[in-house]
């Protein structure tokens, strides 16, 4: 269950096109509140609350570091979300590739009666 709320909420931060380019950008390194701000046209408030919503996912860590705030790109979140992809994207590569077996062998067999 708790794995599953886990999901939930990484699921829903990355439902947000903000929040996966705030991840996209932070795959070059940690930034902070600011250099994710400006980019994206925001305000500070804006873009902490989007950095706020990333981190009860537990996909950004921050730590703040003098006056500023830094934003790293947390892993394990996302690594949970892609293990749960990879688990769905095998069971439905196995489902087709059987029906590709079955219509390939119904094909063939038509194609012999003939």
């Amino acid at each position: 269950m708790v794995q599953q709320q886990a999901l939930d909420r990484a699921f829903a931060a990355l439902s947000d096109e903000t929040r996966r380019g705030i991840l996209t950008r932070l795959g070059d390194g940690p930034a902070t509140i600011t250099e994710l701000a400006d980019p994206a046209g925001m305000t500070l408030t804006g873009i902490r609350k989007h950095v706020d919503v990333l981190e009860a996912a537990g996909l950004v860590t921050t730590e703040k570091v003098g006056r500023v705030r830094q934003v790293r790109l947390g892993t394990e979140r996302l690594d949970d979300a892609m293990a749960w992809i990879t688990f769905y994207q095998r069971l439905w590569e196995r489902r087709l590739d059987g029906l590709e077996t079955y219509f390939t062998l119904r094909n063939g067999t038509k194609g012999t009666e003939s």
